[in-house]
């Protein structure tokens, strides 16, 4: 998660594909997840059928789509400035506050650093090799079990 707002009526969300299943699946099981929570509470639905997504490819498209994101409070007039809504990742990439969602920012990646957390990049690819897929299924046996 690189960014979010949540508004009365619809939630705003700045994210990267998830490393296994499809972002569809990971919106489903959040959608699910607060139905379930909400349903005891709302007689009404709280999500929409459908999403609306946006491929983000430039670094420029990032900052633009976070900045509308933390604006769309102000601009629908219901706060002054966006570090008075509560419920947005602005603080974070305000301060570096960690809020009720982590956010992945430069605040972040320097918080691992410091704890000794070294990055790794993985490359997808759409041919694996049958251990690769083993590896990925739970199923690959090391020469240790056999």
């Amino acid at each position: 998660m690189y960014g979010y707002v949540v508004m009365p009526e619809h939630v705003h969300l700045l994210v990267d594909e998830p490393e296994r299943g499809h972002l569809a699946q990971m919106l489903q099981s959040l959608k699910q997840s607060v139905a379930r929570t909400l349903a005891l509470r709302a007689p009404d639905s709280f999500w929409q059928a459908r999403y609306y997504d946006f491929n983000v490819w430039s670094e420029g498209k990032f900052v633009e789509k976070l900045r509308y994101i933390h604006r769309n409070p102000v601009a629908r007039g219901l706060v002054k400035r966006p570090e008075d809504w509560p419920w947005s990742s602005f603080l974070h990439y305000a301060t570096g506050a960690d809020g009720v969602v982590e956010i992945e920012s430069q605040w972040t990646a320097r918080r691992r650093e410091r704890l000794g957390f070294v990055p790794t990049v993985r490359i997808r690819s759409t041919h694996k090799a049958p251990a690769q897929a083993e590896l990925e299924r739970g199923t690959l046996k090391s020469e240790l079990e056999i």
